[in-house]
């Protein structure tokens, strides 16, 4: 084999062998280990010409020693990353919780999935994170009880703790208080933890956050817990004997779905829930009697509390037992049939906005258009509520905007979307097991297994329904779809 020699712009490299039972494409690949300059931009002068990749080097002539001249461009050199790669196991966590696309887990500190599950679907509430993190005690000695404060101090700190890690928390201090506040979470059987109801923990907690986070300002009526989760309730209350009718007003957290043999839908049971019979004393009559009370909602919060109301308390094993029938329930929930005629007027302006707004993102004519399109077919010749432009669908949506008011908040649709379902499985809601499915801010649903996030599809949320021994929903947490207009 010779050896010869290879010039390449400044640079000459001595003792090239070269294998002359290899075609010249093997020598090139070794001047490209040398030089950097792929195999199709070398050229190299050799007798005759330019070195062909399939040339005889018998018929070449090249001799020991022989110096041989080649241009060519090589490679950019690839330079080293400046930041060098990180790992997903090495991220920080609150970049790793933007990773993962979800939050932490919850450790179970012993029949504590009650708790977890109330927690994870309240902390997928934003607004309420925002009201805790301004949380203060300063001024609120009076009005306001250590244990209450304690709890409250415990969420915020928890909630912190479960956007900054997708590694399971454990909730230690947060149960500690909790149980301190209501004792009967405290309860123990054999020295173990007693299962405690969900809804149960839930209303409590409601309840302790709706004292702590209101305003310490008189003049500002900013009621955190309220505005977020209240439902006001006016009832007509009347008596079928005396023909004595009031009416009254209340704020409560929570609808109701009762579930009978009639009730297959959700829609059924807050029918029933909305309307109930009560006894207390008539002062027409004198004596005990009858009233039915009918409520109907008068505000609407901007999450929407929905309970099932599965269990009863079975006096022959002395527990709750629990009503396993199948209730379906719907991903968007429209509540305008069970709301207050004066607030269905409120509603009115907000949701034709919205039937518009959608409508132009499937490509569909508003309503404006279609009655303005067939005032022209049937070959009308009013032009009243037409600008200059003859264009009425314009100038309706106009004065939409305006009837809306001109300032940046939320209206409220009466339509809501479903965010997050607690359910229960099992027979009786002192056992069994309680989970939280959360729907996350990119859209995809998680379910929460205690310490355990498991990603699930949307379609298979609607099936939690019930109708046997598998999770079942005991609460939907439904958020406002709302319009604002700048």
């Amino acid at each position: 084999m010779p050896t010869v020699s290879v010039k390449w712009q400044k640079e000459i490299f001595p003792a090239v062998e070269i294998d002359t039972s290899q075609p010249p494409l093997v020598f090139k690949c070794q001047l490209y280990g040398l030089t950097g300059v792929p195999p199709e931009r070398q050229k190299i002068m050799v007798k005759g010409g330019l070195l062909k990749d399939d040339a005889d080097w018998d018929a070449l002539g090249v001799k020991e020693g022989q110096r041989l001249m080649m241009m060519g461009t090589a490679d950019e050199i690839v330079k080293a990353p400046e930041k060098k790669p990180v790992f997903v196991e090495d991220l920080p966590d609150e970049e790793l919780v933007a990773s993962v696309g979800h939050t932490a887990g919850l450790f179970n500190l012993g029949n504590t999935c009650y708790m977890n599950s109330t927690i994870q679907c309240l902390h997928s509430v934003p607004e309420l994170k925002s009201a805790l993190q301004k949380y203060t005690y300063s001024g609120r000695s009076n009005d306001l009880d250590p244990s209450s404060h304690l709890l409250t101090v415990a969420a915020r700190d928890l909630f912190g703790e479960l956007d900054r890690s997708v590694r399971p928390v454990a909730p230690t201090q947060f149960w500690m208080v909790l149980r301190k506040k209501y004792p009967q979470f405290g309860q123990q059987h054999n020295g173990l933890f007693m299962q405690q109801d969900a809804e149960e923990c839930w209303t409590q907690l409601i309840y302790t956050l709706s004292q702590s986070l209101k305003s310490l300002d008189s003049r500002d009526n900013d009621e955190a817990v309220k505005q977020l989760f209240g439902i006001e309730l006016v009832s007509k209350i009347q008596c079928a004997e005396s023909g004595e009718e009031t009416l009254e007003t209340e704020t409560v957290f929570s609808l109701k779905c009762h579930i009978s043999q009639e009730v297959n839908h959700l829609h059924d049971g807050l029918k029933h829930g909305l309307k109930s019979d009560l006894e207390k004393v008539s002062p027409a009559l004198g004596r005990t009697a009858v009233y039915l009370k009918e409520s109907r909602i008068n505000s609407l919060p901007r999450y929407l509390t929905i309970q099932f109301v599965r269990f009863f308390w079975k006096r022959e094993s002395n527990q709750k037992a629990k009503i396993l029938r199948k209730v379906n329930y719907p991903l968007e929930l429209d509540i305008f049939d069970f709301c207050s005629d004066e607030l269905r007027e409120k509603l009115k302006e907000p949701r034709q906005i919205l039937r518009d707004q959608e409508s132009a993102k499937f490509g569909l004519k508003s309503k404006e258009k279609q009655m303005d399109e067939m005032d022209k077919n049937a070959g009308t010749s009013s032009t009243e509520g037409l600008d200059t432009n003859g264009s009425s669908s314009d100038s309706t949506a106009a004065e939409r905007k305006q009837a809306m008011g001109t300032d940046k908040i939320p209206q409220l649709t009466g339509i809501y979307d479903l965010v997050a379902v607690l359910t229960h499985k099992g027979r009786s809601a002192d056992s069994g097991h309680y989970v939280a499915w959360v729907k996350q801010d990119n859209g995809k649903w998680v379910e929460f297994d205690d310490d355990n996030p498991i990603p699930q599809r949307e379609e298979d949320i609607t099936k939690l329904s019930g109708g046997g021994d598998w999770h079942m929903a005991y609460i939907c947490m439904y958020k406002a779809r709302t319009l604002i207009h700048p």
